[in-house]
């Protein structure tokens, strides 16, 4: 589903915003994520058990998520959405993944928190893509 343009953007240690649906009277709240494409052109992210985003996600098994290039460069951006699936399985792994990408070289604090992550077990969120919408100007 991807084009060579959006993997070029989503491929960059930026952001994802994960919207999924919310609870009663509540609107739809964006959360900055970190995220990688996976071989089957899958976008996996990470969150730690007790997050709200779960349960509303085991409720309602569907997200989008927006990824859009830095302010000064040309617009450009690509939007997701489709279903999920959550797995116990793979979160430190991807989690240390994304460290590397977002991070690079980790200080004191950062793997501190890296182990924490580790310790305390991480969802694996997986979202199947059913539609792609993107701008490249």
């Amino acid at each position: 589903m991807f084009r060579d343009g959006d993997l070029a953007l989503l491929h960059r240690p930026l952001y994802a915003y994960l919207t999924v649906a919310p609870r009663g009277e509540r609107w739809p709240s964006p959360r900055p994520v970190w995220f990688e494409v996976t071989a089957d052109g899958d976008l996996q992210m990470f969150s730690v058990p007790g997050a709200p985003k779960l349960d509303r996600l085991r409720e309602q098994p569907r997200a989008s998520v927006v990824v859009a290039a830095p302010t000064g460069e040309p617009e450009h951006w690509v939007a997701v959405e489709g279903t999920v699936t959550l797995h116990d399985d793979g979160g430190p792994e991807l989690a240390a993944r994304l460290a590397d990408r977002y991070w690079g070289t980790l200080d004191e604090q950062q793997r501190r928190l890296l182990d924490e992550w580790r310790e305390t077990g991480l969802v694996r969120i997986v979202l199947r893509p059913s539609s792609v919408n993107r701008y490249a100007g």
